[in-house]
């Protein structure tokens, strides 16, 4: 049984009149008695009573005419579908993003932007730190990573665009000896201890971390490694150490905790959008230029 017999059967039960159903579907009319005739003989049923002076449904005409519209509006819809995926507007869009990113506009106001555009891509998203992101993105597990970085070559076959630099800051417990500090530099932390995220996350604020102290000459003293940043918080909180984030996670407000800026060049952060090279999907394309036009207008506001 093919689409196109279920469509003849139904124009001609609309029409109830062989003639007129060949003049709609553009074809003859004993080719279209042919083909009714031959989706009968598959079925091995009367779908039509036929008369000169009219033609009937039969009961089972009737029943089947009811099956055939909902196949082909199945069919239809399954096209519509498959089209608007092929072109980004529906299907699905696999994010991740690292801790910080959801503290910052920039991630939510492009999520929210997308959203309102396609509305039928569906959207899962996932925390995941940077260097996962990347092995995801190389095995087909995600579409699009938001991801921290400190200037560092991303993995071959990763495309990376950097959005902005975010400013690090120092979280001291208000009696530490900086605690009233109106800026600190990295130099001033040589003696200090810190809670930080663990080297095996990879690349990102632990290693930007490493850098700055080792410009310094010095390797930063790391008490206690934490996999999250607000839990780092808590535990400055705790005096346990210092702990140094990117600025959005000022807004994590603690008792006992205060922020101070680091004045040392270098001392940022950068947010990014990493892709596959290899992968490119109409929906990640759309992404990306949702993407491109909040950078393009945030870079015309005069506040920028």
């Amino acid at each position: 049984m093919e689409l196109r017999h279920l469509r003849y059967f139904v124009t001609v039960a609309e029409e109830l009149h062989f003639t007129r159903a060949a003049e709609r579907l553009h074809i003859g009319q004993p080719p279209l008695s042919q083909q009714i005739q031959a989706l009968e003989a598959e079925l091995g049923v009367t779908l039509l009573e036929r008369t000169r002076r009219q033609v009937k449904l039969t009961e089972a005409g009737k029943h089947f005419l009811a099956r055939a519209k909902q196949i082909l509006a199945a069919a239809q819809t399954a096209r519509d579908e498959a089209v608007r995926v092929a072109q980004g507007e529906a299907g699905e869009l696999r994010i991740a993003f690292t801790s910080s990113l959801p503290l910052t506009h920039f991630m939510p106001s492009a999520l929210r932007a997308y959203r309102l555009a396609y509305p039928d891509v569906r959207l899962i998203l996932a925390e995941m730190f940077t260097v996962r992101q990347f092995d995801a993105l190389l095995e087909d597990r995600l579409d699009i990573g938001f991801v921290r970085y400190s200037g560092s070559t991303p993995p071959e076959g990763i495309s990376l665009h950097e959005i902005r630099r975010d400013p690090l800051i120092l979280f001291v417990n208000q009696h530490h000896r900086l605690a009233k500090a109106t800026s600190v530099g990295i130099a001033d932390l040589r003696h200090e201890d810190f809670v930080a995220y663990p080297r095996s996350v990879g690349p990102g604020l632990v290693e930007q971390l490493y850098h700055l102290c080792g410009a310094e000459g010095f390797t930063p003293r790391v008490v206690q490694e934490v996999s999250e940043a607000t839990t780092q918080i808590g535990l400055v909180a705790a005096g346990l150490g210092l702990a140094i984030l990117p600025s959005p996670l000022e807004c994590v407000r603690v008792d006992g905790v205060r922020h101070i800026p680091i004045r040392d060049e270098g001392a940022h952060l950068s947010l990014g959008i990493a892709v596959a090279q290899a992968r490119r999907s109409p929906q990640i394309e759309k992404f990306l230029a949702v993407v491109q036009a909040i950078e393009h207008a945030e870079s015309a506001s005069p506040q920028s």
